[in-house]
C-alpha cells in the first residue's frame, strides 16, 4: 500500500491531469479522459501517493550503481506521447517497455473494447509486476509478453500504433514489418548526443515525422550505438558520439589546453527558456555533432564553460571542438545569458564560427520544427530527401527544416 496521505487518490490525480493539462499535453480529450480515470498509484505501489501523482518520474527498478532500469514516466511525458500517437478505439497497439504497466492500461483504455494492447519487456521481474498490476485493476485483457523488444511481436501483427516507452538508438526491422501501411510509431529516440520523441508515419518504404519534442527516457538493453571517450585529465570532460562518426579521443586528447576562440551571437536566453533546438538543428547541417558534459572541476579550473554541464552540443573536426557556451549578458535585464561558442584547435575557430550561425538560424525561427526522415539502412544516397544523412545499423535518418 501507499504510505498515507490527507488526500484522496482521486483528488491527487485530478490535480495531476489538470497540471499536464495546462502545459500544453493531453490535448486529446480520450488521452485526457484516460489519465483522469486510470489509477497510476495502483502500478507504483512502493511509493507515497503523492509521488504517484507528482510531477516526476517514479523509480520502480535501478542498477546496482543506482542508474534507473525501469520507472513510471514524468506525467507530462506520457500525455505527450500518447498525444502523438493518436490512438484510436478499435486499434491493435504494440508497446515497447512494460515499465509498470501503467501506459499499458492507458493504451488499453483508449483502444476500447474493440482493440488490443501487446506490451514486451525483456526483463522478467518488469514484466511480472507489470501483469500483476494490470490484472488488479481490471486491465487482465493487456497481453504482456517478456521478450527482446527489437522482435517485436509478430504473432498479433500488423499493428495500426507502436510506441516505445524506453530510449531508442535504432530502429529494428521488425518494427517496419509488423506496422500498418499509414501506421504511427512514436518512440525516444536518440541521435547525436539528445533524444526527442518523435512520431512516425509510414509512407511506403519510409517513416516521416508530423510530431518531435524534447524528452528523455531509460535505455533500451542492447542498442550499443552511442560511443563515449575523455578529453581532459581525470575523465573531466566527455564526450558522447555516434558509431557513424569519424571521432577519436586520442586526437583530441588536451584539446582544450589549447588557445581558445569565443564567438557571441547577440542571442540571449532566460532562465526558463529552451534553446535545444539549436542542438536539434545542428544534427541536420554538422556531420560532427555530439555531446560534450564537463565535470565541475573543469568548469572551476576555467577548462572549458558548456552551457549546460551535463549536456551541450559540440562540434568536432579531427584535432579540434567547438561548443555551446554562455556568459551573462550586461546590456539586458538580470538573469539572461548570451549565447556563444568556443572552439579550440587548429580549426576551432570556423567550428566555432560555424556553431554561432546556427545559433542565429534558430534564433530567427525558435519554434521551427523539423522533419524527420527515416529510410532503411542501405538506400541510395540519391533517394535520400532533404539533407545529410545519419547513419545507423538498422536506418538512416535525414533531419531537414
Amino acid at each position: 500500500m501507499n504510505a498515507t496521505t490527507s488526500t484522496s487518490p482521486e483528488v491527487l490525480r485530478a490535480r495531476m491531469v489538470d497540471h499536464v493539462v495546462h502545459a500544453g499535453h493531453a490535448r486529446s480529450g480520450p488521452v485526457e479522459e484516460a489519465m483522469r480515470t486510470v489509477p497510476r498509484h495502483e502500478f507504483v505501489p512502493g511509493a507515497p501517493l503523492e509521488d504517484a501523482y507528482g510531477n516526476q518520474a517514479v523509480i520502480t527498478k535501478s542498477a546496482a550503481d543506482g542508474a534507473a532500469l525501469s520507472c513510471a514516466s514524468l506525467p507530462l511525458v506520457v500525455g505527450m506521447m500518447l498525444d502523438q500517437l493518436g490512438v484510436t478505439p478499435g486499434d491493435h497497439v504494440l508497446e515497447f517497455g512494460a515499465g509498470t504497466g501503467y501506459n499499458a492500461a492507458l493504451l488499453a483504455y483508449l483502444t476500447g473494447p474493440d482493440g488490443q494492447v501487446t506490451t514486451i519487456d525483456i526483463d522478467p521481474e518488469v514484466t511480472a509486476q507489470a501483469r500483476q498490476a494490470l490484472d488488479a485493476t481490471g486491465y487482465g485483457h493487456v497481453r504482456v509478453i517478456t521478450r527482446d523488444g527489437v522482435l517485436g511481436a509478430a504473432e498479433r501483427a500488423p499493428y495500426d500504433r507502436l510506441i516505445a516507452t524506453v530510449g531508442v538508438w535504432d530502429i529494428p526491422p521488425a518494427w517496419w514489418e509488423q506496422m500498418t501501411s499509414g501506421g504511427r510509431l512514436v518512440l525516444p529516440l536518440r541521435w547525436r548526443g539528445q533524444t526527442r520523441s518523435v512520431a512516425l508515419v509510414r509512407e511506403g518504404d519510409r517513416l516521416v515525422s508530423d510530431s518531435v519534442e524534447l524528452c528523455g527516457f531509460v535505455p533500451m538493453v542492447g542498442q550499443e550505438g552511442e560511443r563515449t571517450g575523455h578529453i581532459a585529465p581525470d575523465g573531466q570532460v566527455t564526450l558522447y558520439w555516434d558509431a557513424d562518426q569519424a571521432v577519436s579521443v586520442d586526437v583530441l586528447d588536451g584539446v582544450l589546453e589549447q588557445p581558445k576562440e569565443a564567438v557571441w551571437a547577440g542571442v540571449t536566453v532566460g532562465g526558463g527558456e529552451s534553446f535545444d533546438g539549436i542542438w536539434l538543428r545542428l544534427t541536420g547541417i554538422e556531420p560532427g555533432t555530439c555531446r560534450l558534459a564537463a565535470e565541475a572541476a573543469a568548469i572551476d579550473s576555467d577548462l572549458c564553460f558548456p552551457v549546460i554541464a551535463s549536456r551541450s552540443p559540440a562540434l568536432v573536426e579531427g584535432g579540434s571542438l567547438a561548443y555551446l557556451s554562455r556568459r551573462r549578458d550586461e546590456n539586458s535585464s538580470p538573469g539572461r545569458w548570451e549565447l556563444g561558442a568556443i572552439g579550440h584547435g587548429p580549426a576551432g575557430a570556423e567550428l566555432a564560427d560555424r556553431l554561432g550561425e546556427q545559433i542565429l538560424m534558430w534564433n530567427s525561427d525558435r519554434n521551427a520544427e523539423p522533419v524527420i526522415t527515416v529510410y532503411p539502412a542501405g538506400t541510395p544516397d540519391d533517394q535520400l530527401l532533404g539533407g545529410m544523412a545519419i547513419n545507423k545499423q538498422h536506418v538512416r535518418l535525414v533531419v531537414s527544416y
